[in-house]
C-alpha cells in the first residue's frame, strides 16, 4: 500500500468522536500506544517525562497508554531507567505526569508491566534476584530459572494489585495490563514457555489462569467502574511466528476467561493493522476480538508508517502510509480505537494534522529520534 493523499474529512470523522467507557470519557478514538523510553532515572518519572506526554495530549491525542511501568516485584525487570509505579518519589513523578496530560484535555493509563524470564541482552538482575516465569522459559530450549513456586505466583498477583491500587491513587484514568510479546503473563499464555502441569499449566483454557487471577486481585483492589485494559499479541520478541491460536474458536476460548475476569478493553498488539488474523475473513486481530467477545477493542500496527517495527531496525518489511484503509475498518466498527506508536514518537500533533486531512504533511520514522524525549 501507498500514500494516496489527502484522505476525505467525511472518512476522518470517525477517529474524532468521543468514546467512553465506564468512568472514562475519551475527546476522541486516538490512543498513543505503550512504547519503553527508559528516561526515568532511578524509575522515577521527572520533568521531561510529563512535558513529553503532555505534548501528545496537546497534539489531540485522547488516550495516552504510557510506556511499561514496573511492579513492586524484585524480578518485574531489570533496567534501572524503565519508571516504577510504586514509591513516593515515583508516585509524586506521576502526578506531575497526570496532571500535566489533564490539563492539556487528555486522559493516561500505565501499563503495568512484569518482564517474567526474559532478559535483554545488556540487562542483568541484582545480586541474589534471577528472572522468573511459569516453567523459567525464555523461550522454549532456553532456561534462566526453575518453574515459579505458588508462594513466589502469590507475590507477583499482589505486586500487580498494589501497583493498580497506586495507579487510581495517583489519579490515572484507568490501567493497562502487559499481557503480550513474551513477557510474563504471556509466558503463561505460551505453550512454548508454559510447560506446567499444574492449575496454572495444560491446555489452552488452563494457560489463562494466572491471567485471571491477577484481573481478579486488581478489580477487588481498583473497583468496578475504574476501566482495565489488557494487551495481547500472538507474535513474540522470542519468535514472531508463534501463535496463541490458529482458528476463531480457539481464540474464543482464550479470551472469555479475560472477559469474566473483568478485562473492559482489549489491546491487539498486531505489527501491521492491515493483515487478516485468519484465512476467510479480513478482520485482523481487533476484530475478530470484539466480534468474538462484545468488548471495545484497540487496533495498532505500522499506521501511516513506511515499514514497521523490524524495517525501522534494518530488516527489510513492508509498511504503509496509507490511512483510507484503517478509515474504512473504524467506520465499519470493526474496532473502537486507534492506537500509535512510532509515528507519534516524530509527529506529536498527529491527530491534529489528520484532522486537517494533511497526511503528506507527516514526518517519517527516524530511528535516532528514539535517543531523545521530544
Amino acid at each position: 500500500m501507498s500514500n494516496q493523499g489527502d484522505t476525505p474529512q467525511t472518512a476522518v470523522k470517525a477517529l474524532f468522536r468521543p468514546f467512553d467507557i465506564k468512568n472514562l470519557a475519551l475527546r476522541n478514538r486516538i490512543v498513543m500506544a505503550p512504547m519503553t523510553r527508559s528516561f526515568a532515572p532511578q524509575g522515577v518519572p521527572g520533568p521531561d517525562v510529563a512535558a513529553y506526554y503532555r505534548r501528545r495530549a496537546e497534539g489531540g491525542v485522547g488516550l495516552i497508554v504510557t510506556e511499561g511501568v514496573w511492579i513492586p516485584h524484585p524480578a518485574a525487570g531489570f533496567n534501572p531507567r524503565v519508571p516504577q509505579m510504586c514509591g513516593a518519589t515515583a508516585g509524586a513523578g506521576w502526578r506531575q505526569v497526570v496532571d500535566a496530560v489533564h490539563r492539556a484535555g487528555g486522559r493516561i493509563i500505565p501499563q503495568l508491566w512484569h518482564v517474567g524470564a526474559f532478559l535483554q541482552p545488556h540487562e542483568s538482575p541484582a545480586p541474589g534476584i534471577k528472572p522468573i516465569g511459569p516453567s523459567g522459559l525464555a523461550k522454549p530450549g532456553v532456561q534462566l530459572s526453575g518453574p515459579m513456586s505458588q508462594a513466589e505466583i502469590d507475590a507477583v498477583i499482589e505486586a500487580f494489585a498494589a501497583a493498580a491500587e497506586a495507579a487510581k491513587h495517583i489519579g490515572f484514568d484507568g490501567l493497562e495490563l502487559h499481557g503480550a510479546h513474551g513477557y510474563l503473563l504471556d509466558q503463561f499464555f505460551w505453550e512454548g514457555t508454559n510447560r506446567r502441569t499444574d492449575r496454572y499449566g495444560g491446555g489452552l483454557v488452563q494457560r489463562t489462569r494466572f491471567a485471571v487471577e491477577v484481573l481478579e486481585a486488581i478489580r477487588a483492589r481498583v473497583g468496578s467502574e475504574f476501566p482495565i485494559f489488557f494487551r495481547y499479541s500472538q507474535w513474540k520478541q522470542q519468535d514472531y511466528a508463534a501463535k496463541l491460536v490458529r482458528s476463531p474458536t480457539e481464540l474464543e476460548r482464550f479470551l472469555e476467561p479475560l472477559v469474566e475476569a473483568g478485562v473492559d478493553v482489549f489491546d491487539c498488539s498486531t505489527r501491521r493493522f492491515w493483515e487478516p488474523e485468519f484465512e476467510g475473513s479480513n478482520l485482523n486481530l481487533a476484530g475478530w476480538t470484539k466480534k468474538l467477545t462484545g468488548k471495545p477493542t484497540i487496533t495498532v500496527g505500522s499506521i501511516t508508517l513506511e515499514t514497521d517495527l523490524q524495517g525501522a531496525f534494518g530488516v527489510p518489511q513492508v509498511g504503509t502510509t496509507d490511512i483510507d484503509e484503517l478509515l474504512a475498518r473504524l467506520n465499519r466498527e470493526e474496532f473502537d480505537l486507534v492506537a500509535l506508536g512510532r509515528a507519534l514518537i516524530v509527529n506529536p500533533s498527529w491527530p491534529a494534522l489528520i484532522a486537517r486531512g494533511e497526511v503528506k504533511a507527516l514526518l517519517p520514522f527516524r530511528r535516532d529520534a528514539l535517543a531523545e524525549l521530544s
